[in-house]
């Protein structure tokens, strides 16, 4: 939740965040003080706030480590992963790695499937072809290039390959989780879509709890081909759900959360 809120908010306010407004306004979504100052230690651990006082008021700066890893995230949590070209094809990765690499095997195992890469055989993994360049840069990053192969290719036959992809990652599962997506916030949507007057501090529960919730769900989807996915695929809708979502949200949750920003940097003499 703080990690969204990094994403979604203290960006959009100069980078920098008051430690006492974000205590209060991520308690408004049911965490208390303790766990957000946790969170927020964490956060400064591994470089990603740096403690910046403004107006005599504590608060933490985002570095530029938590600006890159943000960004980089942009295109698939707002915009969703697009659907691969099937003609393009696609990149295969084989490795083997010896028994004295095995942390960088494991590394490398997790790399792969963070980027959405599905495991079709031992150590052989597939995603679609526009995954080249982060295949060679995962593999070259640890360093095991004599020990990987990368392949890039169209499928010419033998097994039907919606069951090959079906069993490669566990498509059942992440549309499971759209599916979820859809049927928590859909009566949101029509609730608020119907009401004259949409109250700020709802609007900031409500767009900070989509926002941490649709995050985690286009990191899992490898963006296949539409003609290898079943026809009911529903991530086509919880996409269009979430940005009907933001369009109503978005700029009343910032209103409200402009209020702990401006109280903090002119404070009441």
């Amino acid at each position: 939740m703080t990690v969204s809120f990094l994403g979604a908010i203290v960006r959009r306010m100069g980078d920098w965040m008051p430690i006492a407004g974000t205590v209060d306004l991520i308690g408004q979504l049911g965490l208390d003080a303790p766990s957000v100052r946790t969170a927020v230690f964490r956060l400064k651990q591994r470089g990603w706030l740096v403690p910046e006082p403004r107006a005599g008021k504590r608060g933490y700066a985002l570095t530029p480590v938590a600006l890159k890893a943000l960004a980089a995230g942009d295109e698939i949590i707002w915009h969703a992963r697009q659907p691969a070209n099937l003609d393009d094809g696609w990149c295969v990765v084989n490795f083997s790695v010896p028994e004295s690499a095995r942390a960088k095997r494991q590394q490398l195992r997790t790399h792969l499937a963070s980027l959405g890469f599905g495991n079709v055989g031992t150590a052989m993994w597939i995603a679609p072809a526009r995954m080249r360049s982060a295949a060679e840069q995962a593999v070259g990053e640890l360093g095991l290039d004599k020990f990987a192969a990368i392949f890039v290719g169209d499928y010419v036959g033998g097994r039907d390959l919606s069951t090959l992809l079906y069993e490669s990652w566990d498509l059942a599962e992440i549309d499971r989780s759209y599916r979820e997506f859809i049927t928590h916030f859909q009566p949101e949507v029509a609730s608020l879509e119907g009401s004259g007057d949409i109250a700020l501090e709802h609007a900031f529960i409500t767009y900070l709890g989509a926002v941490d919730h649709w995050r985690k769900l286009p990191f899992r989807d490898p963006g296949l081909p539409r003609e290898v996915l079943a026809e009911d695929w529903s991530a086509p809708e919880a996409g269009a759900l979430f940005e009907r979502l933001v369009t109503l949200l978005e700029g009343r949750a910032l209103a409200h959360a402009t209020g702990y920003w401006t109280a903090a940097q002119h404070p009441t003499t």
